[in-house]
């Protein structure tokens, strides 16, 4: 793999790219004994500085571990895409309703039937920390004939580039 120095800009673009790409990812946050618990979580959003955002139930054991230990770790992984990313970062509840309502999607209706007005919606915003991603760029069959290519080659494959982000 090739690494990539990128500067703030290009991390952005590369973070926004890989979030929207890839779309779910474990969200994990720190218990009381220090154990992590993940959970799957749909990003809704990264915005301008780079926060990652996502809709919960602000009475749900995620929203009571991040009231407590703030850190949490998101793992996005598209094997077949060879497309990954890991985040470590601070997250916050927010319950602004006019932040709620520009983020609303039809699809959080599954999840929360009252839409925006339902009582216990709320949002989590992840400000990035570290962010490292591992970028394939091809999917498994093309990742495959490519090391088939470079066996009969001799040479070294190239399967990607990696780095890390500076949000």
């Amino acid at each position: 793999m090739q690494q990539q120095d990128l500067n703030s800009n290009e991390s952005l673009k590369k973070l926004v790219d890989l979030v929207e790409e890839v779309k779910v990812c474990m969200f994990a946050t720190i218990h009381d004994d220090y154990s992590l618990y993940s959970r799957p979580m749909q990003s809704i959003k990264v915005d301008e500085q780079g926060s990652i955002w996502f809709f919960t139930n602000e009475f749900s054991g995620k929203v009571d571990d991040v009231s407590k230990e703030n850190t949490v770790y998101l793992m996005y992984s598209h094997p077949g895409q060879n497309t990954y990313l890991h985040v470590k970062g601070k997250c916050t509840v927010v319950n602004e309703r006019e932040k709620i309502e520009e983020l609303w999607s039809p699809i959080v209706k599954a999840w929360f039937p009252k839409g925006v007005d339902d009582p216990a919606l709320s949002l989590l915003k992840v400000e990035v920390d570290e962010a490292s991603y591992w970028d394939g760029a091809s999917n498994s069959f093309v990742v495959f004939y490519n090391i088939i290519k470079a066996i009969a080659k001799g040479e070294k494959h190239n399967d990607g580039e990696f780095g890390k982000l500076n949000i």
